[in-house]
């Protein structure tokens, strides 16, 4: 079973006080507003100080079902480069188990993809997501995919396999890119890079993202998650992308000479 390696540094590691925090984090309930059906979102994984109101909002905006492929970028460098762990969770909130179904299909429909432990050991990129979801949906289970950089090519190969997966398991699941957008920049040179990738995102063109944030040096960590889960979305059947809110953690620091951009966006 996976151990959490970021609870008390990124979110709080004692049960009673996370859950109190995410319960914080959720703006408040809209009366009569109905909860959106999503195929994809795409959310930060900062601490929950810098990102996690963002986070929290798009999560709770969207009807989160019972099954979640959470898709984020290896930043360690450890493991295999495309890598799917079959472990167990065991989070502050309680033990979030493996969707052996969904993986299954998966591990056979891509060859690239392997069952790698290594890959995931220290990664918090898809840790951060699991208390928001947990949160509005009790019977989660996940398929958790660290992945590190890839060709577009490659790209649409996973995407490809990710939807027929989907289609073969016949259960609503959801797709979560993690990801943060440009690192340790200014906030005017940071929200120009960002508009850009986040102008991509909107039009629903993932060859434009890929190649937009390597022509700008855009350091989008998750950008290779997020093209892969854009690409499968449109397989699916999505044609629009919502960003929900954009911010950046200078708000929260006071610095604004080196931010971090997140964003959060919902695809239906």
């Amino acid at each position: 079973m996976r151990q959490p390696v970021v609870a008390g540094r990124f979110y709080p590691g004692e049960r009673a006080t996370l859950s109190s925090s995410v319960n914080e984090l959720f703006p408040p309930a809209t009366p009569g507003k109905e909860k959106k059906k999503a195929v994809a979102i795409i959310s930060p994984h900062a601490g929950y100080i810098y990102s996690g109101a963002l986070a929290a909002e798009t999560i709770s905006s969207i009807d989160v079902p019972e099954t979640v492929i959470i898709i984020g970028p290896n930043h360690h460098g450890q493991g295999a480069p495309i890598a799917l762990s079959l472990e167990d969770w065991e989070m502050p909130g309680g033990i979030v188990y493996n969707n052996k179904e969904l993986s299954s299909l998966l591990l056979k429909n891509c060859p690239q993809l392997k069952d790698d432990v290594i890959a995931h050991k220290d990664e918090h990129s898809l840790e951060v997501q699991i208390p928001f979801l947990q949160a509005l949906q009790k019977n989660l289970s996940i398929v958790p995919i660290a992945i590190s950089r890839v060709s577009f090519s490659v790209c649409k190969e996973i995407a490809v396999a990710l939807a027929q997966s989907i289609e073969e398991f016949q259960k609503d699941t959801l797709i979560l890119a993690s990801t943060d957008m440009n690192h340790y920049e200014s906030r005017s040179t940071s929200n120009k890079k960002n508009e850009k990738a986040l102008q991509a995102i909107r039009v629903m063109d993932p060859a434009e993202l890929y190649q937009t944030v390597l022509d700008n040096r855009i350091s989008m960590c998750g950008m290779i998650p997020v093209v892969i889960s854009m690409i499968a979305a449109q397989l699916l059947g999505a044609t629009s992308s919502t960003v929900v809110g954009y911010t950046d953690s200078g708000y929260v620091s006071g610095d604004t000479d080196q931010v971090v951009g997140y964003a959060g966006v919902v695809i239906s």
